[in-house]
């Protein structure tokens, strides 16, 4: 009896650990989870996604290191805008996605889903919540 309670104990714990996930976008390529009691923005692969504050409404200005340490959420060529998610048109001829105008982006240092490592990087990266 004491190692069922345990058992049931560890289980609950590990829901709370996980990010719970809500709502699928754009096709699946964006989703949301519950992280810390904050609805954050992910991309397919359940990686949290990023804003960046030197961007303006529809435009990327993260390029060449900038990229490499936050990939952007590329779009696929044939995706199409819809509600508060938009697309961006990158220099190189990509798209990437963009949330109520503010382009994505992930951190190239979270390794699971539900890290948020990226938040207040440098003071100008922050969670992209809904």
């Amino acid at each position: 009896m004491q190692l069922r309670s345990i058992l049931a104990g560890a289980a609950a714990l590990a829901l709370f650990a996980m990010p719970a996930f809500a709502a699928d976008y754009v096709g699946g390529a964006v989703k949301s989870a519950d992280i810390g009691g904050k609805m954050v923005l992910t991309g397919a692969n359940d990686m949290t996604l990023y804003i960046f504050d030197k961007d303006t409404a529809g435009v990327t200005n993260c390029y060449d290191k900038c990229a490499t340490n936050w990939p952007p959420l590329l779009a696929d060529a044939d995706a199409k805008p819809e509600g508060d998610f938009t697309l961006v048109d990158r220099t190189d001829g990509t798209k990437m996605w963009a949330y109520k105008a503010m382009p994505l982006y992930f951190w190239k240092d979270d390794m699971k889903a539900g890290d948020i490592t990226g938040d207040g990087v440098g003071g100008v990266w922050h969670l992209a919540v809904e």
